[in-house]
């Protein structure tokens, strides 16, 4: 029986290895612990808050539910931009900046009408704890949305500018910084995506769980 070849590491290998290690990645690493721990405390409260206070809990507008399909197209076309980054495509790769941003942009403005539709339902953010919570946690995830779109204006920012000669474009898409950092921004949209997710799941079974056990 003979033996396997020794197979050398590729570039691809080395990088994938040194990006566990890499600063940014334990930066964000972190951020995405805090977050994960700040937003499941902050949905822990609301339960035994509207629970001690004997508070049914509020009715979401359909428009959370839309707001999910947003984020999800929105990473998605972060997914593209990666993979046309790899390969190299200019212009598949800007394009799918721009999705992303408009996508971005879109969900924010949307979930200022969604909770436009709570207003008109006379529920605010004073109404009761309830209420509190609600536009609390939104809000929290609504302001890290806001925060990760100047990162994404700086990637179509850099793509506009370095991308008009053959050698710039070269340059820009065999930098192992860049490919990092978009690896990072993209790790960042997933996490607001499932993040999402889990919220709306979370307060849609509230309502489940009040409805079958009226007081719970």
């Amino acid at each position: 029986m003979q033996d396997r070849p020794y197979e050398l590491p590729t570039v691809e290998d080395e990088q994938d290895d040194n990006f566990a290690f890499h600063p940014k990645n334990v930066y964000l690493t972190l951020l995405l612990f805090s977050l994960t721990m700040l937003f499941l405390t902050l949905t822990a409260a609301f339960v035994y808050t509207r629970i001690q206070s004997d508070l049914p809990p509020i009715k979401l507008p359909i428009l959370f539910v839309v707001n999910t399909a947003i984020l999800l197209a929105g990473s998605y076309t972060m997914i593209l931009a990666k993979r046309a980054y790899l390969a190299d495509d200019t212009r598949r790769y800007t394009n799918m900046l721009w999705y992303t941003l408009g996508l971005s942009v879109f969900f924010l403005a949307m979930q200022c009408i969604a909770w436009y539709q709570l207003f008109a339902q006379q529920v605010y953010i004073t109404s009761d704890n309830s209420a509190g919570y609600l536009y609390v946690i939104s809000g929290l995830h609504f302001a890290h949305v806001i925060g990760g779109i100047p990162f994404l204006g700086v990637f179509l920012y850099k793509a506009r500018t370095y991308m008009k000669e053959p050698v710039s474009v070269l340059v820009y898409f065999s930098d192992p910084a860049k490919r990092l950092n978009l690896r990072l921004l993209t790790l960042y949209w997933h996490f607001l995506d499932g993040l999402w997710i889990y919220l709306v799941l979370f307060f849609f079974i509230n309502q489940l769980v009040w409805q079958f056990f009226p007081g719970s």
